[in-house]
C-alpha cells in the first residue's frame, strides 16, 4: 500500500493559511496583540479535520486509529515547523521590531530573545496539534458501543 501524502500537503496548506494570516495581521499593525492568536487555532483546527477526513476517506475500511492519529500529528507538525522556520526568518530578518513590540505588552524582567519566543511559538504549535487531533479522532474512530448488537437480539434478564 502506497503512502499517503496527506500529512505533507495539508500541512503546507495550513502552514501556509498561518503565513498569510499573520501578514494580514501585521499590514493592519494587529499581530502583536496575542488575542489574535485565537485565529491560528482556527486555521489549524480546520486543516486538521479536512486531513483527518480526506485521510480516512483515503484509506477507507482500512483505516485505524492509531494510523488516523499520526496521520493527524505529521500534519500539525509539518505545519508548525514551516510556519516556524518563517516565523523566525521574519523577527529576525524581515521586521527586527517585532519582538520589542510583542513583548511590551508583557511586564517582565528578563531578557526574552528570538529563539525563547520561536521555541514558545513551537511548543504551542505541537500542543494545539495534539489536543486537536486527538478531539477529532473521537469523531473518526469506529465505535466500540455494544447497543447495536442488543438491538438485534432480545436481552435475558
Amino acid at each position: 500500500m502506497k503512502r499517503s501524502t496527506i500529512p505533507v500537503t495539508y500541512g503546507i496548506l495550513i502552514a501556509v493559511g498561518l503565513i498569510a494570516y499573520f501578514l494580514i495581521l501585521s499590514l493592519i499593525g494587529a499581530h502583536t496583540n496575542p488575542i489574535f492568536s485565537i485565529g491560528n487555532g482556527v486555521i489549524v483546527a480546520f486543516g486538521l479535520y479536512k486531513a483527518m477526513k480526506d485521510y480516512k476517506k483515503e484509506k477507507g475500511q482500512h483505516f485505524e486509529y492509531q494510523k488516523g492519529f499520526m496521520a493527524g500529528l505529521f500534519t500539525g507538525f509539518n505545519a508548525t515547523i514551516i510556519f516556524i522556520a518563517f516565523f523566525a526568518v521574519y523577527v529576525t530578518n524581515i521586521n527586527t521590531d517585532f519582538l520589542p513590540e510583542m513583548l511590551a505588552n508583557w511586564s517582565s524582567h528578563y531578557y526574552v530573545g528570538v529563539s525563547e519566543v520561536v521555541f514558545v511559538a513551537a511548543i504551542m504549535g505541537f500542543a494545539t496539534t495534539f489536543v486537536l487531533t486527538l478531539s477529532f479522532m473521537q469523531l473518526f474512530k469506529e465505535s466500540w458501543n455494544p447497543k447495536k448488537y442488543y438491538n438485534s437480539r432480545p436481552i435475558e434478564v
